[in-house]
């Protein structure tokens, strides 16, 4: 397949586009600056500026565009970023689709397990409706905008959860275990739903020569509470793992994002892609955490 990608020099696009071109798939990266290459498309997502032709010559678009989820604190100007930077950017690759003769088959948009908001004590697949917050509305806008998409376009909104790998949300509590001081955040009970880095890329792959559309939870088969997953990052490290902090600290120093980032609890199970055939590498969180620090030396599907 050639496959139009959006977001390809960021940390999922970049392990994405590696393995599309270790399969045999074509990559044609989308890009903000002048085009250097033929594999390169110029557009200006925030002024709704793309060849919309370019939709007549692949049979793909995953868009992975987005400002970063983990650079904090989050001020009004970064949360109107979070939201704009989504929103405009799917507007616009849905817009081309509408306005090509012969649109591509499937559209994998970019979406956040988010949608559910805080929902302790629930297990949330696909069917359970959307939560309130800052990040729920925001995944809303998100996903509404993907479905502007033409109707002969299979859209797929990748809902997905904290990736576990080198960059993201992960590097940045790896580093505080690094220099050991990470703990129980808030009581450390609530769940996180993660997913590792090359099941992450797996499932974007499969999704591809899938049936499926509409909503896709892209997170690990085994729920997984903060407590757990930060303890074992500490212990594979061999650092402490003993400073808690309390959630009024939490919020006073990160505001919404301590609510909406860490202290929510989300309880996911990827059912749809289960459901699909597709088989997980990294089934535990443990796993996952074994393979971003190079603890498991198995090759990559």
């Amino acid at each position: 397949m050639r496959v139009l990608v959006a977001g390809a020099s960021g940390f999922i696009g970049s392990a994405v586009t590696a393995r599309l071109a270790d399969a045999g798939h074509e990559v044609v990266r989308l890009v903000r600056r002048r085009a250097t290459s033929d594999d390169e498309v110029t557009w200006s997502p925030g002024s709704g500026i793309i060849d919309f032709t370019v939709m007549e010559r692949v049979d793909a678009v995953l868009n992975l565009s987005g400002a970063s989820l983990a650079r904090l604190p989050w001020t009004r100007r970064w949360r109107d970023e979070i939201l704009e930077s989504r929103v405009t950017a799917t507007r616009t690759l849905a817009d081309a689709m509408r306005k090509a003769k012969r649109p591509p088959a499937v559209f994998l948009s970019g979406s956040a397990v988010g949608v559910y908001g805080d929902r302790p004590g629930e297990l949330l697949t696909e069917h359970s409706s959307p939560g309130e917050g800052f990040l729920a509305d925001v995944v809303g806008r998100w996903e509404a905008a993907a479905k502007l998409a033409p109707d002969e376009t299979r859209t797929v909104l990748l809902r997905t959860g904290i990736v576990v790998g080198r960059g993201g949300a992960m590097q940045r509590v790896r580093t505080l275990t690094t220099f050991g001081v990470s703990g129980r955040l808030g009581t450390g009970g609530q769940y996180w739903p993660w997913i590792a880095i090359d099941d992450e890329v797996g499932a974007i792959v499969h999704l591809l020569d899938s049936q499926l559309s509409g909503a896709v939870n892209l997170v690990g088969p085994t729920p997984a509470t903060a407590d757990r997953i930060m303890s074992a990052l500490a212990e594979r490290m061999h650092r402490p793992y003993g400073l808690p902090v309390p959630e009024k600290l939490l919020e006073l120093g990160l505001g919404n994002a301590a609510d909406d980032l860490l202290l929510s609890s989300q309880k996911v199970r990827p059912q749809r892609l289960i459901d699909d055939g597709y088989r997980f590498r990294h089934v535990t969180v443990e796993s996952a955490i074994d393979a971003m620090l190079n603890l498991d030396r198995a090759p990559a599907r």
